[in-house]
């Protein structure tokens, strides 16, 4: 895909529940969102740009040499974030892919984020995700580990037919631990962010079930490890002993 086709975007705000300020907080001499905003720039796929709410975000992220733009403080989701960002960046409508990176990913491969482009090959797809198959029973068993479940579309593909906080499907064979990295059509995420949310999105609290809910196509590519988001302290300490090691 060509690169001016591919808008990067990565939400962040200050107010986690959690571990908040998490964004700016230093890991091996840079703050976390940097670091984001680095593995983005190394995948080569197209512009990046920071969404936030937050000034001293934006400053950081600018002081870094990457892009910020200022969103509104009172979305209720990171996909709706992105959506404001999209249209201010791209009032021309020249983006065709916009990809969701989570801000607190700072382990997050550029492969991984090459890796989430490839469903979209398929004119058939909306949007386009990751999952990992799971090795652990604590990562199985765990309700902070969505799963993904689909059904196999051959080499590294799915087409998801549910995400659940459960451990699914039942049975012997494998499940596969979500990454919530996505890449949306532009068409996808602007009918996706105008969608009311959905019955099993509130009951599973997960955001991608809306689109499930409406028909669109959501397809997974496999890969090999999970990167390690960054909601606590002790989920910092590990970010910054893996990146020591880089």
């Amino acid at each position: 895909m060509a690169e001016t086709r591919n808008l990067v975007l990565i939400p962040a705000r200050m107010a986690s529940t959690r571990l908040p300020g998490k964004p700016l907080m230093e890991i091996c001499g840079l703050p976390m969102i940097v670091h984001v905003l680095r593995r983005a720039e190394e995948a080569g796929i197209g512009r990046v740009a920071v969404a936030t709410d937050t000034p001293e975000i934006a400053t950081a992220v600018q002081a870094h040499g990457g892009e910020a733009v200022m969103t509104r403080a009172d979305h209720p989701s990171g996909s709706d974030r992105i959506f404001e960002a999209l249209e201010q960046l791209d009032p021309r409508r020249e983006a065709e892919i916009v990809v969701n990176l989570q801000g607190d990913f700072p382990t997050i491969t550029p492969n991984n984020i090459r890796d989430v482009l490839a469903p979209l090959a398929d004119p058939a797809v909306d949007i386009a995700t990751l999952a990992a198959e799971i090795h652990t029973e604590e990562e199985n068993n765990a309700p902070s580990v969505v799963k993904a479940v689909g059904t196999s579309l051959g080499g590294k593909r799915m087409r998801a037919l549910y995400f659940t906080r459960a451990t699914a499907p039942h049975g012997d064979g494998p499940r596969y631990h979500h990454i919530g990295l996505y890449a949306y059509r532009r068409a996808a995420l602007e009918r996706f962010v105008k969608l009311p949310p959905s019955p099993l999105e509130q009951q599973e609290k997960l955001e991608q079930l809306r689109a499930l809910e409406a028909g669109m196509r959501i397809d997974i590519t496999i890969v090999d490890t999970v990167p390690r988001g960054v909601d606590t302290a002790p989920d910092l300490e590990m970010a910054r002993r893996i990146l020591s090691k880089r």
